[in-house]
């Protein structure tokens, strides 16, 4: 078959995308990336990012203090239950070491942990900027590199003759086309872009999710893939899913939109009914697990109060609290019943305990005699005005994606595909098979990246 001009086509445009194709192409290789987006809002998820988790001996750039392999893996293990690939997500976390210089190197900025987000200065370094400002340096370094571009161009099938990808099918400025290549990177995403995809999966309860990410990834080559006898990983029920001001859009509201104030406060139901322990850990290692509790609450949505004692102690969503000097006046704005408000606040106030109060750490400051507890940051709500949001379920990404080895080779019903690499969200699932670790996306997208990059040009070398 005649190839086209390039040695290696990228399916995707985030940061996984954008590593694979930096190492691809310094090592001499002609890359052509195809991103579903357009231009302005290039970078799928990765441009909603804030920081990077990162192994590091001692303190390096922003990051303070040591972050070793066996706690790194340890707090992967906490929020996963064990349900993770060791030796991958060892890989993984290994190659996040040499990950920070690297990114340095190609015009990643960092800036010391920002206050009242999520304590993390010691394991994760803070994008100067934020995630798009990552995503415009590495298409900087790209172009300089002379890897081409094509914006609003989505892929619609990879033709998968035996152990090989013969042609890459997609649309660019309205007309349908197709290009060979002797190696092809897919680093385009989860599903969750696909909101039907995710009602099959989580059934109607589904339909009141809204999309923290990008719209654009919404699983079409991963189920072109599947249906051609790719092997798959993950539970498509599980993804990267956390508590997010009810008032942001249905698709793109991103980082911004997410309340951290859960640890601070109690939670209740559409009944005023507290339903989990605010205080179970430490907010870096709980926040994703609050999407997947709000959404098995009736109509899939929580809210959270807090009073002014904890009102600068978080990263405030982009949307104003609501706010009111009494309880009742809190349920009225929320839609909750009032009286049963009350008797929920009023009982959680009298099962808190004295002791010594410190944000960021666990301070043992628990609940006496009630259910559910809240194990730590109990105190009592009693010093108006008192604050409130809407919550609902966001989903960043899903879990479902490609089985892959450690050279990032996606694994075929027979075998390896000898020229299909996965980077990213797509082949996270391998890593994260349930919960999240904060920072621990950007990790997978850049350790996979640059190896899918590396291998597919070592390949056609």
């Amino acid at each position: 078959m005649k190839r086209d001009s390039y040695d290696i086509v990228i399916v995707g445009g985030g940061n996984a995308a954008l590593c694979a194709a930096i190492v691809a192409a310094e090592a001499g290789a002609r890359v052509l990336i195809l991103e579903a987006a357009p231009k302005p809002y290039r970078g799928g998820n990765s441009r909603h990012t804030r920081n990077f988790r990162c192994l590091h001996p001692e303190p390096r750039s922003v990051l303070t203090g040591s972050y070793d392999e066996q706690e790194y893996f340890d707090d992967l293990l906490a929020v996963t239950g064990g349900n993770t690939d060791e030796a991958l997500a060892r890989l993984a976390i290994r190659e996040s070491e040499g990950c920070l210089a690297w990114m340095q190197d190609h015009g990643v900025r960092f800036q010391p942990s920002i206050s009242g987000s999520l304590s993390l200065s010691r394991t994760n370094a803070f994008f100067l900027g934020g995630g798009k400002a990552l995503v415009n340096a590495y298409y900087r370094v790209a172009e300089r590199l002379g890897v081409e571009v094509r914006y609003d161009a989505p892929v619609s099938h990879l033709e998968l003759a035996g152990d090989e990808i013969t042609r890459v099918d997609y649309t660019v400025d309205g007309k349908a086309r197709s290009i060979s290549a002797p190696a092809v990177i897919v680093a385009a995403g989860g599903f969750q872009g696909d909101t039907d995809w995710l009602a099959r999966a989580w059934g109607p309860a589904a339909k009141n999710f809204l999309i923290r990410g990008t719209p654009y990834n919404r699983g079409v080559v991963l189920r072109d893939l599947l249906e051609q006898g790719v092997q798959s990983v993950g539970d498509p029920t599980q993804c990267h899913a956390v508590a997010i001001d009810g008032r942001a859009p249905k698709f793109d509201g991103g980082i911004v939109t997410r309340l951290d104030c859960v640890p601070f406060s109690i939670v209740v139901n559409i009944n005023a009914e507290r339903f989990y322990d605010e205080g179970e850990d430490v907010w870096p290692k709980r926040y994703a697990i609050w999407g997947r509790l709000v959404a098995a609450q009736p109509e899939q949505v929580g809210f959270v109060i807090i009073d002014s004692k904890a009102l600068d102690l978080f990263m405030p969503s982009v949307f104003p609290p609501l706010e009111s000097d009494t309880i009742a006046g809190m349920a009225e704005q929320m839609g909750l019943p009032a009286t049963a408000l009350e008797q929920t606040v009023a009982r959680f106030n009298a099962a808190c305990r004295g002791g010594e109060f410190k944000p960021v750490e666990l301070d043992g400051l628990a609940t006496e005699g009630l259910d559910p507890p809240k194990s730590n940051w109990a105190r009592p709500l009693d010093t108006p005005p008192y604050y409130g949001y809407t919550l609902r379920p966001g989903v960043t990404f899903t879990y479902l994606g490609f089985k892959v080895d450690a050279n990032a080779r996606v694994q075929g019903a027979n075998g390896p595909i000898r020229n299909l690499w996965a980077a990213g969200e797509t082949m996270a699932g391998s890593i994260l098979g349930q919960g999240y670790l904060a920072g621990f996306g950007m990790t997978i997208g850049t350790v996979f990246g640059r190896i899918a990059g590396r291998e597919a040009r070592q390949y056609v070398t």
